[in-house]
């Protein structure tokens, strides 16, 4: 009878302990398809053009959840269920971040990103704004979750019991345990880096060569690596930059990069006669918050949109063909490009990732020849990482928004009004010549502007965020008028070079507002050029050479050509921008890789095969044999790529050795 007895209880602790592995495999079998079910719905919500989740997607998704949970296995059941769920929240949290993020910035959340979360966190109402009731989808399972933990406990207190089941096992048996939860997770681990790990290898064999060391585009590392894949790549990205040696460049690439820097000086060093017509001239530059070019010179209901705008291009050089070369890093990065002449980080800001590196500023170049230069912004002086910057830069003074009298409160800080006639009043006492650099803020994302403001009849597009934006635009627009004419006051005006250009888009990517306000239908590349066209406005001293400019240019040309004009030759600084007053091919390359000259435009495709993107030809605006943009493409990539390494290994010093 005892022996039997014994039996009896052997075979129900064995029984017990085989539901338990059964439970445990099958609760992790379910959490992996849980999550690959949140990948699906996150890549359906993106809606990213030619990217869709193949069967090697999903095997590298599988592979990479794998990766991230292999240790929840090493633990005790009640621990191993708590990490599941933990688990869950966090990878969900992060994938819904994505999609936020997207929305607004078309790119994923990085590291340096993350290093910038005085930015998210300010864009306050803004994110509110993106964000979908159907977006609860992502969280039913967190329903499921916290109810299971309430009926857990509430069984807990009724049993007064814990939750686990008593037993008492031999140290042998406890020890057989733990040596098989090491070996499964190992094994998990294993099999995870083989899924992931191999079809990544083989699209970086194939149609994907070169893109994980290129970094070109994040979209394209998505494409290669999966979502969870990208964020680990981003981790060993940022950790190869910052925490193990300084890699070094080969001495052919490096001549490479030289050979390109001397190339754009060459074609930038005509020395016409506009070279240094002005020299000794005031600058004065503004940047508008999401200042784009399709409504310049457009009305709605009888009324334009920026009639004073409109008025200063009559007596000015209007850009019409001007694109913002921004990427995460937004209006900071539109601040970089445009006064280095550098292309702004596939990742982050650089404002924020290398603001110690050396940069042939046009701060620094205007201070070296005589020149008081002074930043203007009513804001948060730690935005961006302004503060650490600008005095890198060269800035005399960062005028922010301590330094501002909030007289006029509007959307995220000072009203753009009150913030021109009090960066006026600051500029009179300032030594002349000077170089002041102003950044409005007014018609920032979601373009809330009160009531008693909106002034323009915006008809069919009231209550809608289109609307807004355009009653912000009409509102800066008055602001403008309104600085220029206090310049006039001040007797500024005769002997001041004035720069007007956005920054960059205004993140209203639906493309009926746009072919309902243009009243035409538009294709693919007229909304990439819509989307990416801001406006460049510059008002020379004696009004001379007013007139519409067509030829393509970019953010980069600003201070090549604000340098040519003050008679500073760009000879011994490192750029890439065009001189915008000598004629020559141009060659504009954005963020994206998409590139533009006199003749095509090329849009990349997100998955980053050459062949699947689209070569427009600028005459017909219909698409061309996408071979027509071949060299245009590779010439794009070592652009972008050249420029991110001088950035990331800081090397203009090194440039200027012979």
């Amino acid at each position: 009878m005892y022996f039997q007895r014994g039996s009896t209880l052997g075979n129900s602790s064995w029984s017990q302990h085989n539901k338990l592995r059964l439970f445990r495999y099958i609760s992790y079998s379910l959490f992996i398809v849980l999550i690959l079910c949140k990948i699906t719905l996150i890549d359906h919500r993106l809606n990213i053009p030619y990217i869709d989740l193949s069967f090697l997607d999903y095997i590298i998704a599988t592979g990479s959840i794998m990766i991230v949970s292999f240790w929840a296995l090493w633990l005790p059941r009640r621990g191993y269920l708590v990490s599941l769920m933990l688990l869950n929240l966090f990878l969900t949290a992060i994938m819904y971040s994505d999609l936020v993020y997207y929305r607004y910035f078309g790119d994923f959340i990085t590291i340096p990103v993350l290093l910038q979360t005085g930015q998210i966190s300010s864009l306050g109402e803004s994110i509110q704004s993106l964000l979908e009731w159907n977006d609860l989808y992502f969280f039913i399972d967190w329903v499921i979750i916290f109810a299971y933990v309430i009926m857990k406990f509430v069984q807990r207190l009724r049993r007064n019991t814990s939750w686990h089941i008593h037993q008492t096992h031999s140290t042998h048996r406890r020890s057989d345990k733990l040596i098989r939860r090491f070996i499964t997770g190992l094994l998990i681990l294993a099999i995870g880096s083989v899924l992931t790990f191999a079809p990544i290898k083989y699209y970086s064999e194939t149609w994907a060569k070169g893109v994980l060391e290129s970094n070109w585009w994040n979209i394209t590392l998505y494409n290669v690596t999966g979502l969870l894949g990208f964020h680990g790549y981003d981790i060993y990205r940022y950790a190869q930059d910052h925490l193990g040696p300084k890699p070094t460049l080969p001495q052919e690439e490096m001549d490479a990069i030289k050979n390109l820097f001397q190339h754009k000086s060459d074609q930038r060093s005509v020395q016409n006669e506009s070279f240094g017509k002005y020299k000794n001239s005031n600058v004065v530059v503004v940047q508008v918050e999401a200042f784009m070019n399709f409504m310049i010179g457009k009305s709605i209901n009888g009324e334009e949109i920026t009639p004073n705008f409109n008025k200063l291009m009559k007596e000015s050089m209007y850009f019409s063909n001007y694109y913002h070369q921004t990427g995460q890093g937004r209006t900071s990065d539109a601040d970089f490009s445009s006064h280095s002449s550098l292309h702004p980080l596939p990742s982050g800001s650089v404002f924020v990732r290398y603001p110690e590196h050396k940069y042939d500023m046009l701060p620094t170049i205007l201070k070296d020849h005589g020149y008081s230069p002074n930043v203007f912004h009513a804001y948060d002086s730690s935005f961006w990482n302004r503060t650490i910057m600008y005095n890198h830069m060269g800035y005399n003074r960062f005028f922010s928004k301590k330094d501002y009298t909030l007289d006029e409160v509007l959307g995220w800080s000072l009203s753009d009004n009150s913030f021109f006639k009090q960066s006026l009043n600051e500029m009179k006492s300032i030594k002349q010549p000077f170089y002041s650099f102003l950044i409005t803020l007014s018609s920032h994302h979601p373009y809330t502007i009160p009531k008693d403001k909106q002034e323009l009849d915006v008809g069919e597009f009231s209550d809608t965020i289109f609307g807004d934006y355009l009653q912000s635009i009409h509102y800066v627009d008055d602001a403008l008028g309104n600085f220029t004419e206090q310049m006039k006051e001040q007797g500024l005006w005769d002997n001041t070079i004035l720069v007007v250009y956005g920054d960059h888009d205004n993140s209203i990517k639906d493309k009926p507002y746009y072919e309902q306000f243009l009243g035409k239908k538009l294709n693919d590349l007229d909304m990439e050029q819509i989307m990416n066209q801001v406006p460049l406005l510059i008002h020379l001293p004696d009004g001379s050479r007013a007139g519409e400019y067509s030829e393509a240019s970019g953010q980069l040309d600003m201070t090549p050509s604000l340098l040519h004009l003050l008679g500073i030759s760009t000879d011994s600084y490192h750029m890439l921008g065009n001189n915008l007053f000598v004629e020559d091919d141009r060659f504009v390359v954005l963020r994206s890789g998409a590139f533009s000259d006199r003749k095509v435009f090329y849009i990349p495709s997100p998955n980053g095969i050459f062949e699947n993107g689209s070569c427009y030809d600028l005459n017909s605006r219909v698409t061309t044999t996408v071979s027509s943009c071949r060299v245009g493409f590779d010439q794009a990539k070592f652009q972008l790529s050249s420029s991110d390494q001088v950035i990331q290994y800081d090397l203009l010093s090194k440039l200027n050795e012979k």
